[in-house]
C-alpha cells in the first residue's frame, strides 16, 4: 500500500502548484538561478534552481527605483519554485537530463573528466528557460588544505536563533545595514593567499532565498567567493521545519566525501549548535579536520539569542578530552587570527 506524504509536504506541494499555474497565465516564464558548485578533476556538484519570472518587470514593483543596498530582506523570499520540471545539465561535451525537485532545486553530482582546476562553468537549460551558466570550483586532485565557515553570527551579525529578531534582521532590515563580523574576512583572505588553490565553503542553515543578498554582501564586504550550502526552510518527508543541525551535519559529510584528501579548518559560532556538530563530525572524521575556530558571542548577542549571558550547552555537545582536534575560540576575526596561525601551522597569516 503507498504511503501518504506528510501533510506539511502536501500542503506545500498544494500552494505551489496553484501559484506557478496562477502565474504561467499571467506571463511568468521559467528562469534557472545558477548556485555555486563544486567539485573535483573527475567529478562536480551543479546546483541551481528553477523559478518562474515576469517577462515584463514593472517599475511599481522597485525593480528600478531602489538599489539592491536598500532592499528588504523579505524581498529575497518572495520566489515561485518550479517543481519537477525537466531540466539539461552541460559539463563539457556530456548532456544529462534531471528533473527538479519539489522546491524547485537541481543538485546532481556529474561523473567528468578533464576538469581543470580552478573556476568553471557548467550550462543549464530547460525547453523554456534559456542557457545559463553557473559557476563550478574545481579543487585540485593533491589540495590538502580547506576552509568551512558558517555564516550567521560568524561573519554575518543576525542574533540567530531568537526569532523576532531573526525575523527583523532577515526581512525588514535594509541589505546596506548588515553588519560583518570585523576581521573575519581579513582572516579568510590571509588562509586562502597562504594556500593557493584551497577552497572555501560556506555551510549554513539559512535559506537559499538570500543567496542573492549573501553574494553580493560578502563581495561589499570582501570575503572570498566559494560555494555556498545552504538550505530550504519548507516541510520534509517528516516535519514542518527541516533541522539545521542535520543539515550542517549531512553537508559536512558530503564536503569528506568529495574531498577525501582535505584537512578542514572549521569556523563557526557559539550562538547556536556549530561547536557540537563541528566536535561531532570531528571525532567521527578526524582525518578530515585540521582544526575548529569558534567566534564567541558577546555578552549583549548571547542574552539576545537565548536570553541569558551564559552560554547555554548543546545536550549533543560532549567531548573527548582532550579534544581530538585543536579547538581556539576568539570575539572575531582579530583575536581568532594570531590562534589560528598557531595551531594550525600552515601558510602564512601575517
Amino acid at each position: 500500500m503507498k504511503s501518504r506524504q506528510f501533510l506539511g509536504v502536501r500542503i506545500d506541494d498544494f500552494v505551489t502548484r496553484h501559484v506557478v499555474r496562477t502565474l504561467r497565465r499571467r506571463g511568468w516564464r521559467e528562469a534557472i538561478v545558477p548556485f555555486t558548485g563544486y567539485g573535483t578533476d573527475d567529478h562536480v556538484r551543479v546546483l541551481g534552481r528553477l523559478i518562474l519570472r515576469p517577462t515584463k518587470p514593472r517599475s511599481y514593483l522597485g525593480m528600478y527605483a531602489e538599489t539592491f543596498l536598500q532592499r528588504r530582506g523579505w524581498r529575497n523570499f518572495i520566489t515561485a519554485p518550479v517543481p519537477r520540471r525537466p531540466v539539461t545539465v552541460k559539463v563539457g561535451e556530456k548532456d544529462l537530463e534531471l528533473v527538479t525537485d519539489g522546491g524547485g532545486y537541481i543538485d546532481v553530482t556529474v561523473r567528468t573528466s578533464g576538469m581543470t582546476d580552478g573556476w568553471q562553468h557548467v550550462t543549464l537549460s530547460t525547453d523554456e528557460a534559456p542557457p545559463t551558466k553557473a559557476p563550478v570550483q574545481v579543487v585540485g586532485p593533491d589540495e590538502q588544505f580547506g576552509l568551512i565557515s558558517d555564516i550567521d553570527d560568524t561573519i554575518l551579525s543576525t542574533w540567530l536563533p531568537r526569532i523576532l529578531l531573526a525575523v527583523w534582521n532577515t526581512f525588514f532590515l535594509t541589505e546596506g545595514n548588515r553588519q560583518a563580523v570585523p576581521g573575519m574576512a581579513r582572516l579568510y583572505q590571509k588562509l586562502l593567499a597562504g594556500n593557493p588553490g584551497a577552497p572555501i565553503v560556506y555551510v549554513s542553515t539559512g535559506s537559499w532565498n538570500t543567496l542573492p543578498f549573501l553574494n553580493r554582501f560578502m563581495k561589499r564586504h570582501g570575503f572570498p567567493k566559494g560555494p555556498m550550502l545552504l538550505t530550504d526552510f519548507g516541510p520534509t518527508q517528516t516535519r514542518w521545519f527541516r533541522s539545521g543541525p542535520e543539515h550542517k551535519r549531512r553537508a559536512l559529510a558530503e564536503l569528506a566525501r568529495d574531498f577525501p584528501n582535505i584537512k578542514w579548518l572549521m569556523f563557526g559560532d557559539d550562538g547556536q549548535h556549530d561547536p557540537a556538530v563541528y566536535r561531532e563530525f570531528a571525532e567521527l572524521r578526524p582525518a578530515h579536520v585540521r582544526a575548529i575556530a569558534i567566534r564567541q558571542l558577546s555578552a549583549t548577542e548571547q542574552i539576545l539569542a537565548h536570553g541569558t549571558a551564559t552560554l547555554l550547552r548543546d545536550n549533543a555537545d560532549l567531548r573527548w578530552e582532550p579534544p581530538v582536534v585543536p579547538e581556539v575560540a576568539g570575539a572575531d576575526g582579530d583575536e581568532l587570527s594570531p590562534q589560528v596561525k598557531q595551531v594550525i601551522k600552515y601558510g602564512t597569516i601575517r
